[in-house]
């Protein structure tokens, strides 16, 4: 490479295998160069490219790639609210290209019914995923209708109210025995406290007390092969959990005994486009007391049913989702269910089954991180609800 060049003219000559490629430029004087001064922008462009930015993964960049929004919340069990959240993506190891982001979502909520919430949830995810821990901490202060235990109780009888404390802390630890294939422990330790039951509430959990503790220890065994779990595109799901309640460690009365079953299915129609089925089993042993029994409805499964209304020992959900990504960060859900409850005092009945269905809009907070709008219709009932990622 040669270079030649004056005050007002510089040639730069290049020789590449033979060829000679010969560049002319005169520069500017520096005088002549205007300085950029850089305009501030105001607080709403500011706003949109915060989150323009928070969907791109940045998990190999930073140590935690973290997001915070907050907004106006709602669902058919907690009214209208205020909300904040931070939702974080990281990775134990950030040369691994191949194992999925952990994912991890702190909370708080507030809402006009005097319903108050904080916590955090999350999945880490180790090395090549040979062992993954989720957990789930919270605190929630609740005013509940009650309607009793049962269908038939649920279905006609008048509802009642009180106040419903709950301090809950789950955790599981999880090790790769085989392909996808995961066994390991899980503990449960679950405070309940009810308050400002009135005559009618107290008949419905039918003389029971009204605070319970509990601690649970027990056994998970998983198959997984979701891409990745806020938000699966492909894979499958398979888990059965056994958990174990001692009686010394609590207040039930007697040892008590849950068993939990799950599946899951993803499969890419076309671009975009995603169908998840999800069914799911909660039994629990005779004599539960109230805040353990399963309860149909909330945000996950028979969406648009309160929470609570259908209680009984044992419950059993079904339902189908179509996931359409529409435009950039936009994208909706479609999907239809059905869900029973029963025990041995009221057994499995298939008249009992009640219908879901409903739709619902999808905003990408972060990478595959959806915020999700639905709107839940089922038997005599509908429901909106805002939560974060998705259902199932």
């Amino acid at each position: 490479m040669a270079l030649t060049a004056t005050a007002q003219t510089q040639t730069l000559y290049r020789v590449v295998e033979g060829d000679t490629l010969r560049y002319t430029y005169t520069p500017l004087p520096q005088d002549s160069v205007p300085m950029l001064i850089p305009q501030k922008r105001s607080f709403f462009n500011r706003v949109i490219d915060y989150f323009g930015q928070s969907a791109t993964d940045r998990t190999f960049e930073k140590k935690i790639d973290i997001t915070f929004a907050g907004g106006p919340s709602y669902s058919k069990t907690t009214k209208l609210g205020l909300g904040v959240l931070a939702a974080g993506l990281y990775r134990l190891d950030r040369t691994d290209s191949i194992t999925p982001p952990s994912d991890v979502s702190i909370f708080a909520n507030i809402t006009t019914s005097g319903f108050y919430a904080f916590g955090v949830t999350g999945n880490t995810i180790f090395r090549h995923s040979v062992r993954k821990v989720d957990y789930d901490i919270s605190f929630t202060s609740a005013p509940r209708d009650v309607w009793g235990i049962g269908y038939e109780a649920g279905r006609h009888n008048p509802k009642s109210d009180f106040v419903e404390e709950q301090y809950l802390i789950c955790g599981r630890f999880l090790q790769r025995i085989l392909p996808n294939t995961y066994i390991g422990p899980l503990v449960r330790f679950q405070h309940t406290k009810g308050r400002k039951f009135d005559e009618q509430s107290l008949d419905y959990i039918e003389g029971q007390n009204r605070t319970y503790t509990a601690t649970g220890f027990g056994v998970a065994l998983e198959y997984d092969s979701r891409d990745f779990i806020p938000n699966p595109w492909r894979g499958v799901r398979f888990s059965l959990q056994g958990t174990w309640y001692a009686h010394g460690l609590g207040n039930c009365g007697k040892s008590l005994w849950q068993l939990d079953f799950t599946a899951n299915s993803y499969l890419r129609l076309w671009r975009g486009g995603i169908m998840a089925f999800d069914l799911h089993g909660e039994f629990n042993s005779e004599g539960t007391p109230w805040p353990m029994l399963a309860r149909l409805g909330g945000s996950e499964r028979m969406r648009g049913y309160y929470e609570g209304q259908y209680t009984d020992n044992n419950l059993l959900t079904f339902q189908t989702e179509l996931r359409q990504h529409l435009w950039r960060r936009i994208g909706c859900a479609v999907w239809g269910g059905a869900g029973n409850i029963f025990s041995k005092r009221e057994p499995f009945s298939w008249r009992n089954t009640l219908p879901n269905y409903g739709l619902g809009l999808r905003w990408e907070l972060k990478k595959r991180v959806n915020v999700r709008m639905d709107y839940g219709f089922g038997r005599s009932t509908s429901g909106f609800l805002l939560s974060i990622n998705e259902a199932f």
